[in-house]
């Protein structure tokens, strides 16, 4: 009887410690974020990334509601466009600006993209400086308004203040009032002048004070991308540093 006693005892506290540390179900939002992340569209490379890129929690934690009308900036080669269209497909608006011509080709061949939109705005960008890949970019405008959020995913380094700036103002003005602004990218130290070696990570003091300068109010900032082994001082390519810097996660509002 003892034994017996023993044995129940054992395996109730057995199945208390598997709730506890059991992992809590996905909310609707991160269910339909998860279903996208393993659509066939994705490559086995892009998915790889999965783990260190926490596509569901970032878009979780800057509000993504599948009703929603977002535009992300620079696409670059889509991999947030390849889990942000399936989940906007049905009840929201999906579009993508500035620097789409890497993407057109992607949307064409996946009748799961066919409802992305690449918008027509004015921006014009020009190579700035002596280093590839810095860019200036003047006033333009993103062409849409009314907007409810706008992402954009380790490209604020990619171009100099002013370009920021105007970046910023086209920004505030698509948004509708309330409206959310989304941005990440590689961590620079404070204050550290720009380099070489540094050009493709960004100040998170200085993208905050920036954004806003433009009128914005920062509603939160994450550490899901945290990352305490970056020491901030190599080159986001270097094979010591890649798939693992340091990353800043800040959330936006346009003001009601």
């Amino acid at each position: 009887m003892r034994r017996i006693l023993i044995m129940v005892l054992f395996f109730l506290c057995l199945s208390v410690a598997q709730a506890q540390f059991a992992r809590p179900p996905l909310s609707p939002m991160g269910e339909k974020i998860k279903a996208a992340m393993d659509s066939s569209i994705r490559s086995d490379a892009e998915k790889k990334r999965d783990a260190n890129r926490k596509p569901r929690q970032t878009l979780e934690f800057f509000g993504l509601k599948e009703d929603m009308r977002v535009v992300e900036l620079v696409p670059g080669g889509g991999w947030y466009t390849k889990i942000l269209a399936p989940v906007l497909a049905d009840k929201g608006e999906f579009y993508v600006a500035i620097g789409t011509q890497r993407l057109m080709p992607m949307l064409k061949e996946y009748e799961s993209l066919g409802k992305v939109k690449a918008l027509a705005t004015d921006a014009r960008l020009a190579p700035a400086g002596d280093i590839p890949g810095l860019f200036s970019v003047g006033e333009f405008s993103l062409g849409i308004d009314d907007v409810d959020m706008i992402l954009t995913f380790r490209n604020l380094h990619n171009f100099i203040p002013e370009a920021r700036a105007n970046i910023d103002d086209a920004v505030f003005a698509a948004l509708k009032p309330g409206g959310l602004y989304g941005v990440m990218d590689h961590t620079r130290r404070h204050n550290e002048p720009q380099t070489r070696e540094n050009w493709r990570r960004m100040d998170p003091v200085t993208a905050i004070k920036e954004i806003q300068a433009a009128g914005f109010e920062l509603v939160d900032s994450s550490d899901l991308h945290y990352r305490p082994d970056d020491e901030l001082r190599y080159e986001v390519g270097r094979k010591t540093v890649t798939g693992n810097t340091d990353r800043f996660t800040l959330l936006f509002r346009k003001p009601l």
